[in-house]
C-alpha cells in the first residue's frame, strides 16, 4: 500500500511524497538516515534493547520517499508491556532537508491506523511529550511501566488503539517479536564458508 501526501511546503515546485511499507532495498538508505538522525550512540539507546535481534511486527514498517529517494521511516514492534501484549514505535526519522514537509506526522498517522488496522491495541514510545501529544500519546498509562534501562518517566509515552487495552500494565516492557532473519547475502556467504 503507498500512500501518496501532497505537501504544504512553502516552494510551489515542492514535490509530494508517498509512503509505502519499507522494502529489502531500502535497508542502506534506513540505516544511513537513522544514523544522521541520531548519531553513532543509537544502537546503545534503552529502546534499541527492544528490538536488536527482532524483526519489525509484520506489516508496520513504513519508508516515505520522494523522487525515490527514501526520505523517511518508521517501525513498530511487538513488546509485552508487563504482560499486555502492545507495540513500541520506533525509530521515527526524517531526513534533514525535509522535515518542513509534514513527513514526520504522516509516518506516524499512517503507522498509528495501519498498527490499528491490524488489530493491534496500543502503541508505546520514548519520545518528546511536547511532539506526540498531538497524536494522541501521554505518560498517563505508563506510570508503572519501566523499560530496560535508563529513561526520562516522563517521556515514556502511549496511545490506546483500544480504550482500556492497558488498563492494569505495570512491569518491565520486553520485547516479545519473531527474531530476526539474517539477510540472504549474509546466509548464502555463511553456507559457502561452511561448505569450504
Amino acid at each position: 500500500m503507498t500512500a501518496v501526501r501532497k505537501t504544504a511546503a512553502p516552494f510551489a515546485d515542492a514535490a509530494p511524497f508517498a509512503i509505502r511499507a519499507e522494502r529489502a532495498a531500502d535497508v542502506a538508505a534506513r540505516e544511513a538516515l537513522l544514523d544522521a538522525s541520531f548519531g553513532e550512540g543509537r544502537h546503545t539507546r534503552t529502546c534499541q534493547r527492544l528490538r536488536d535481534g527482532r524483526a519489525p511486527a509484520e506489516g508496520l514498517a513504513f519508508s516515505a520517499t520522494q523522487h525515490g529517494r527514501l526520505i523517511g521511516t518508521v517501525r513498530l514492534w511487538h513488546v509485552s508491556a508487563g504482560g499486555i501484549p502492545a507495540l513500541v514505535l520506533g525509530p521515527l526519522a526524517v531526513d534533514a532537508s525535509c522535515r518542513s514537509l509534514g513527513v514526520g506526522a504522516a509516518l506516524m498517522n499512517h503507522a498509528l491506523a495501519a498498527a490499528k488496522a491490524r488489530g493491534h491495541t496500543a502503541v508505546i514510545l520514548r519520545g518528546d511529550p511536547a511532539y506526540y501529544e498531538r497524536f494522541g500519546f501521554s505518560a498517563d498509562k505508563t506510570g508503572e511501566l519501566a523499560l530496560p534501562g535508563p529513561f526520562e518517566r516522563e517521556r515514556l509515552l502511549a496511545i490506546e488503539l483500544r480504550e482500556g487495552a492497558l488498563m492494569g500494565a505495570w512491569g518491565m516492557i520486553a520485547a516479545t517479536g519473531a527474531k530476526a532473519r539474517r539477510p540472504r547475502a549474509a546466509k548464502t556467504h555463511a553456507i559457502a564458508t561452511a561448505a569450504a
